[in-house]
This record gives structure tokens, sequence and C-alpha cells, in this order.
């Protein structure tokens, strides 16, 4: 389950799927219409004074998913699907409730579209990349990413490992390996909080990953991995594929691959520069 970030009015509300429809996260979605910077405070005394004044509980409307949070963790939430943020809305007194609405139906149509055709999600995905000032050349890289990443989750579901933490443990034991530092250790190189890692990579980066990931699929199997630590290992074995090479052109090029960089910083006119070379 994959937690996906939305944005109202420069406000990040952290989404998922669900039954096949969007469930949102009920903090987050308080924090946009009420600018509250303590939404968890906000939505405790709210759902107390609704359950005083009405005897509604809105804790009926939400149900409990795995969120990622600003540490890069997944936690259980509380989160609510379009039907019950209608709800939540009536006890926000908030200016922005009507466009949030209209937000929210947007949302929930592209849902409803992407179901019908899952190339949009791919489409709007490359569109927001774009928009944030991304080349062409590195969004393809970073869609390719994301599709080898997907091909090695379901060859870990093949195999026993069907928890979160698993998959979490797995991913930075490849990540270890190829670039010789946790994911933790390797946000924080790069100043990051709350933000995607692999959405601050440069361009080699993203190739090392990608050879790390797409290394531990075939090897998984061609051992035949069974289970959590068999996979596990298979991992390790994966990020020492990227690991190896990255440490070969390291040494080539006396340049270290894991940087504090990533292709938003390039300076505007270089990026420019790069644009003008990517198009037609």
């Amino acid at each position: 389950m994959e937690t996906s970030m939305a944005v109202f009015r420069g406000k990040g509300i952290r989404k998922t799927i669900h039954n096949n429809e969007w469930w949102f996260a009920v903090v987050d979605v308080v924090a946009a219409l009420t600018d509250s910077d303590k939404p968890r405070d906000y939505w405790y005394r709210m759902k107390k004074r609704e359950a005083a004044s009405s005897g509604i509980q809105l804790s009926t409307f939400c149900r409990q998913l795995k969120l990622e949070s600003s540490d890069g963790k997944k936690y259980m939430a509380e989160v609510t699907n379009t039907e019950g943020i209608y709800r939540i809305i009536q006890s926000i007194p908030s200016p922005k409730a009507e466009p949030f609405k209209r937000w929210l139906a947007k949302v929930g149509y592209e849902r409803v579209q992407e179901i019908e055709d899952p190339e949009l999600a791919t489409k709007r995905t490359r569109a927001l990349y774009k928009a944030k000032g991304y080349s062409d050349d590195w969004i393809e890289k970073r869609m390719r990413g994301i599709a080898i990443s997907e091909e090695l989750t379901e060859e870990w579901k093949k195999r026993e490992v069907t928890r979160e933490k698993e998959y979490a443990i797995l991913t930075a034991e490849i990540a270890k390996a190829a670039f010789g530092v946790t994911p933790g250790e390797h946000k924080k190189l790069k100043g990051l909080n709350r933000e995607n890692l692999r959405d601050h990579m440069t361009d080699l980066e993203l190739i090392f990953s990608m050879l790390g990931e797409a290394a531990t699929t075939e090897i998984t199997r061609v051992d035949d991995a069974k289970g959590f630590q068999e996979s596990k290992r298979a991992a390790h074995k994966g990020g020492e594929v990227a690991g190896t090479a990255r440490k070969d052109l390291e040494r080539k090029t006396c340049k270290k691959v894991v940087s504090p960089e990533n292709y938003l910083d390039i300076p505007q006119k270089k990026r420019k520069h790069l644009n003008e070379k990517e198009s037609p």
C-alpha cells in the first residue's frame, strides 16, 4: 500500500488506495482547512465538540491504515474516504471548505479515470514531475525505476514476504549495499525530512538504485528465495552488484556518486540549458 501526496493550496495531504478508492489522512485535511499548527489537537477537540453537540462520533467515518510519516516510516493513521471527508468538513468552519470540495471531487474523478485507463496515472505522474522542473531524461529514469521497484515487490509477494515493514527492511538492505549508506543517512545528507528520497536523487543515484533492485529481482528468482530471511540475503547480493559498479565508477572518476545534490539543485541557467538540449 503506497502513500502518495496530494497538494491543496500548498498543503500536502497524504492519500492511499484502499478498495480502489482514495483514503486521505484526516489530520492533513484538518491542517489544510484550518492552517492549524497542531492539527492533531484540533481534530481531537473537534471530535469531542461534535459528539457533545450532535451526538455524532466523527471517528465512525474513519478507519486506520498505514501511511508514511515525516521520518519515512509507516504508522497507523486515521484516514477517511471522500464521503467521510464531506461529513467532516461540515464540522470545520473554514472559507476553504467549498474550494476543497471541488478539489476533492477532481481527485476522486481522476481516480475513476485511472481505474478505467491505468496509463493515465503514469501520464499524470510525468506531468507532475515536469511541472516541478525535472527534465524529460530524469523523468524517464524515475518512471523506469518505479516500474522496476514494482516488479521486485511483486516478486517478494510471491515468496511469502507480505508485511510493509519487511518490504522496507529489504529495500534498505539493497540501498545500503548499493550506496554504502542507509536510506536515512542518504536523506540526511541531502537535507531531506518528509520528502521522497528518490525524487531528490541525481541521475547516477537513480541508475544505481535501478541496478540494485533489478539485480535483486533476478537473484531472487535464480536462488528461488523463500520467505523474508532468504529474500534478505538475495537483496544484499543485488545491492552488492550495484555497489561494486558504483565503487568502480568512483575510482575511475574520483567523484562520489552519493552526494547532497539533486536535479532541482542544479542552477537555473544550467537546468534551462539541459531542458533546451532535450527539446526536439
